[in-house]
């Protein structure tokens, strides 16, 4: 079974901001206990606040970590698909091949007036310029093959041009040259989480993500739901995408039934929302990671995210 944590790190007001201390110490804690990966995000549909930016946090987080996978929420509205792509690829390099971008495909009401859009875009325009950003930063990350840089001074030659793919991408909503600038990953991309996806989202989410995060249902829906993705990606001749169950860290929630959901759900795994609160970090590193801890729900210790999770690409 894949375990995941979603952590918020966007608190509500009057709740305590939490700060690197705090977060990193949780993380090492859940890396310890054997969790594939930690999923960070700072955005709220409310008034909140974060003294991070949760890619920049990443940064920081591979210093102090060795095995855990670290992916972070960026939105397809705050930043443009080449400067992102680059950053999640120079992330993936700092930490040795662990990081992920969680791409939604929900809209957030509050962003887009923050980014010369204050009327925002219909769901469908918005769905549609997600898609393809999401498409764009696929491409852009396998512009290089892995041995196309040379880095050869003496000869002159920065790199072997025929191993460089332009992206040449021209459409709808954007237009990108390519390549990216910084070197390929080394997990041979940094792999794609996708989350929020409403039913018009399962043939392309199918296609596209490495690992999709299933809204909170109930085990039998989401076992519909994930029958559906298998199928999909079976039609588009791939493999499967890591389906987790997301479930929120109530006071009854502890392994036996983060197992128990596992089973009902015929998920790959379960990701386990957290949200910016010192008690319920507390309490789920207090009273769940002890009891995981004995139970080997999952076993750290591969070189790269994508290896650990089983996925295609380098390894």
């Amino acid at each position: 079974m894949h375990l995941a944590i979603s952590l918020d790190i966007a608190a509500a007001n009057g709740q305590a901001v939490l700060d690197f201390s705090r977060i990193s110490a949780f993380v090492r804690d859940v890396e310890a206990a054997g969790v594939d990966m930690v999923v960070i995000s700072d955005s709220a549909d409310k008034p909140s606040s974060s003294p991070f930016e949760a890619t920049t946090l990443l940064a920081a987080l591979a210093i102090v970590t060795d095995r855990i996978g670290l992916v972070a929420g960026a939105s397809t509205l705050a930043h443009q698909p080449y400067n992102l792509a680059r950053r999640f690829a120079s992330l993936d390099i700092i930490s040795r091949g662990r990081i992920g971008w969680n791409a939604t495909l929900a809209q957030n009401p509050r962003e887009a007036p923050n980014f010369s859009r204050p009327e925002g875009f219909s769901d469908e325009d918005f769905r549609r310029r997600a898609r393809e950003f999401i498409t764009i930063v696929r491409g852009l990350w396998v512009g290089w093959e892995p041995d196309a840089l040379l880095f050869d001074k003496a000869g002159g030659r920065f790199h072997d041009p025929e191993k460089m793919q332009l992206l040449n991408h021209a459409s709808e909503f954007f237009s990108v040259r390519g390549p990216l600038n910084v070197a390929r990953s080394p997990q041979d991309r940094p792999v794609l989480v996708m989350s929020g996806l409403a039913e018009a989202d399962h043939a392309f989410a199918s296609r596209a993500a490495d690992v999709i995060l299933i809204g909170e249902q109930s085990p039998e829906t989401a076992k519909t739901v994930c029958e559906e993705l298998r199928r999909l990606a079976r039609g588009a001749d791939r493999q499967a995408p890591k389906l987790l169950l997301t479930v929120g860290a109530g006071s009854e929630l502890g392994a036996d039934q983060i197992a128990a959901l596992h089973a009902s759900s015929e998920c790959d795994g379960i990701n386990v929302a957290l949200p910016a609160d010192l008690s319920a970090l507390d309490d789920f590193a207090g009273r769940v990671l002890p009891k995981l801890r004995g139970r080997g729900v999952a076993v750290a210790g591969h070189a790269t995210l994508r290896r650990h999770l089983g996925l295609g690409g380098a390894q």
